[in-house]
C-alpha cells in the first residue's frame, strides 16, 4: 500500500504549516496599476510571509519600484521585500537606495546582480564604480543596515554561469556575505529542484531554498521568458497547451491544473515554503494557495460579510491587510 499523500491532508484552521510569498512588478500605466492593486487586494488576506517587488535599473523604472514599495508599506499590512540590483549604478547610488528603503520602513531586500541594460545576449559588465556581483551587493547591504536579505538560486544554472558548480559557489558567497534565504528561478520539473537542493546541501549551504513557482498565465509568453532566463520548458508542458491559442478559458483551466500538480507534488516531498511569480494576476495564485490550505483570516471574512450585508466598513486601523498612513 502506498504512503498517504501529505497534500491530501492539508488542513485549514490549523497552525500554518505552509508559508507563501508573492512577487509583483511595478506598473507602467494606469491600467496596469489597477491590475496590480486588484491582485494585491485579492492576495493580501492570505497573509503571505512577504511580497516582493521587482526592480529595474535606471530612471523611471527604478522610481516605479520605489513608489510601489512605499504604497504597500503605507496602505497594507503586508511586509514588502524590495528587489535591488547592481546594474548601471555606482556603489554610492545603490547605497542611497538602501538607505532610503531602510528609512521608509523596508526591512527586507532581494539582492540580485541584475540583467544587462541591453537585455538577453549582451554580456554583463559591472559598473566601473558599482558592486561587482550579488555577493558584493549583499555585503554592502549588511554593512549599511540590519536588513533581511534574500538572493536568487538557479536549479538549471544562471545563463551566464559556466556550470552549476560555479553557480553554487556564487550562492555560497552570497550566504557568506549575509543572505539568509534563496528563491529559485521558476522550473517545471520538480526533479530539477530536488537535484539542485541535494547539491546545495552537499556544499554546506543550509539556508532555505524556496522554490519559485510560475503559474502559466500565457504559454507563449512563458516560453519566451524561460528562454531568456535559462529555464527549460518540457515537451509535456507544451503538449498540454497545444491547440489552445484561441481558447482562453481552457488555457486557464490547464494552467491551474499544471500549477496545482507541481505544488502538491512538492508538498508531498516535504516542501513547506513557496514563492509565486504572480505576473500581477491573482486568480491562479489564489486558487493554488486555497489548495494548500491557506484561507483569509476570520477577521477578513467578517469584513467581507459586513460588506455583503451593506454595513459600513470597519475603521481603517481595524481592517485586515490595511495599515494607516504614518505608521
Amino acid at each position: 500500500m502506498s504512503e498517504p499523500r501529505a497534500s491530501r491532508f492539508v488542513e485549514t484552521g490549523k497552525p500554518r504549516g505552509i508559508r507563501v510569498s508573492f512577487e509583483f512588478f511595478p506598473p507602467k500605466t494606469a491600467e496596469m496599476e489597477q491590475t496590480l492593486w486588484e491582485a494585491v487586494t485579492r492576495l493580501a488576506p492570505l497573509q503571505p510571509n512577504f511580497v516582493s517587488v521587482t526592480y529595474g535599473a535606471g530612471g523611471s523604472t527604478r522610481e516605479r519600484t520605489h513608489t510601489t514599495v512605499k504604497r504597500i508599506l503605507a496602505e497594507t499590512m503586508l511586509t514588502p521585500a524590495a528587489h535591488l540590483t547592481c546594474v548601471a549604478a555606482t556603489c554610492a547610488e545603490i547605497d542611497a537606495v538602501i538607505g532610503a528603503y531602510a528609512q521608509a520602513g523596508v526591512r527586507h531586500i532581494v539582492a540580485l546582480r541584475g540583467d544587462p541594460l541591453g537585455g538577453a545576449g549582451e554580456k554583463y559588465a559591472p559598473h566601473p564604480g558599482g558592486y561587482r556581483n550579488a555577493a558584493d551587493l549583499v555585503a554592502g547591504i549588511k554593512r549599511l543596515a540590519d536588513l533581511e536579505v534574500s538572493v536568487s538560486a538557479y536549479p538549471e544554472k544562471h545563463p551566464d554561469s559556466p556550470s552549476v558548480a560555479a553557480d553554487i559557489d556564487m550562492l555560497k558567497a552570497k550566504v557568506d556575505a549575509g543572505a539568509t534565504r534563496a528563491i529559485t528561478q521558476f522550473f517545471f520539473e520538480n526533479d530539477l529542484y530536488f537535484r539542485y537542493l541535494d547539491r546545495v546541501r552537499a556544499a554546506g549551504i543550509a539556508i532555505p531554498i524556496v522554490p519559485g513557482i510560475l503559474p502559466v498565465q500565457n504559454f507563449k509568453t512563458t516560453k519566451t521568458f524561460a528562454a531568456r532566463c535559462g529555464a527549460s520548458v518540457p515537451a509535456w508542458l507544451a503538449d498540454r497547451f497545444d491547440g489552445l491559442d484561441d481558447d482562453a478559458a481552457t488555457r486557464k483551466l490547464i494552467a491551474a491544473a499544471v500549477a496545482a500538480e507541481q505544488v502538491l507534488d512538492l508538498v508531498d516531498h516535504g516542501v513547506t515554503d513557496f514563492h509565486f511569480y504572480t505576473m500581477n494576476r491573482a486568480d491562479l495564485v489564489y486558487a493554488i494557495c486555497h489548495l494548500l490550505g491557506l484561507r483569509p483570516s476570520s477577521q477578513q471574512e467578517a469584513v467581507e460579510a459586513e460588506k455583503d450585508r451593506g454595513a459600513p466598513p470597519l475603521p481603517a486601523g481595524e481592517r485586515v491587510g490595511v495599515r494607516g498612513f504614518g505608521q
